[in-house]
């Protein structure tokens, strides 16, 4: 009987706390800016909105709660029996989640992540269908995804050679490649860090740059050419310079 007022008292709280701090994680993403390491920036409204509504719902009930506290609801002693796990240990989960949410803040994709998904010279299939071909854009100011998309629009590494490469994104070191070879990547985010994409182009690395580590962000500066990797013909960078820079703020390119 003790137990069973414990569970009667308590429960509603932790459903409580579980709200407020689902509502303070949410609120917390979009005010520090972190919500663009886990999302689209089309969903921030969605998230905010969340964050608001689960604060809202939180202190009302909390308020309610503490009007009631001296109320007193008889368990079933039918659903005493049936109960395998103590009452409310899945919101308590819920709670332990969010409350990790907090305290450990989203990390940066990393190489790691993209061996383990791949790194294609493909933009993902929303992408794809939704591309221009910017013909006029000149060789210098294309992104790493902007390249990637000019392939796609045509994918003959030779029409390229020569042209002005100024590019950034990190290292992924391909065991695959011959010494001097790396993967320059960005991830494109559709919906969540869930379905990030890496694509990224070989970079023939200066030879001051011959041991850089994965997850370096690289600046690089150079030309294209056409190189054969693993027995594939492909468009490379021929690397003059590459400066290591710092993580960016936004270190994904969203599609559109």
């Amino acid at each position: 009987m003790t137990n069973n007022r414990f569970f009667k008292f308590v429960l509603p709280w932790i459903d409580t706390l579980t709200l407020a701090a689902w509502g303070v994680l949410f609120l917390k993403l979009i005010i520090t800016g972190q919500f663009r390491l886990l999302i689209h920036p089309n969903y921030a409204g969605l998230v905010l909105a969340a964050g608001i509504i689960l604060m809202g719902v939180s202190l009302f009930k909390a308020g309610q709660l503490w009007k009631s506290r001296r109320r007193r609801i008889e368990t079933s002693p039918q659903v005493q029996h049936i109960t395998i796990f103590p009452p409310g240990w899945s919101t308590l989960l819920l709670l332990i989640t969010a409350v990790l949410g907090l305290s450990i803040p989203p990390r940066v994709l990393a190489s790691d992540t993209a061996l383990q998904r791949g790194v294609t010279e493909a933009l993902p299939i929303t992408q794809t269908q939704r591309q221009s071909f910017r013909g006029t854009i000149k060789p210098e100011e294309r992104s790493i995804v902007e390249w990637v998309r000019t392939l796609n629009a045509y994918p003959e590494p030779d029409a390229y050679t020569g042209q002005k490469v100024d590019v950034t994104g990190f290292v992924v070191r391909n065991p695959d490649f011959p010494d001097g070879y790396v993967l320059l990547c960005r991830f494109i985010i559709t919906c969540c860090a869930v379905d990030a994409s890496p694509v990224g182009l070989p970079v023939k690395l200066s030879s001051d740059q011959l041991d850089v580590e994965n997850d370096t962000w690289l600046r690089v500066e150079g030309q294209m050419m056409t190189e054969t990797l693993n027995g594939k013909r492909q468009l490379a960078i021929a690397a003059e310079t590459a400066v290591e820079i710092p993580t960016p703020a936004d270190p994904y390119k969203f599609a559109d």
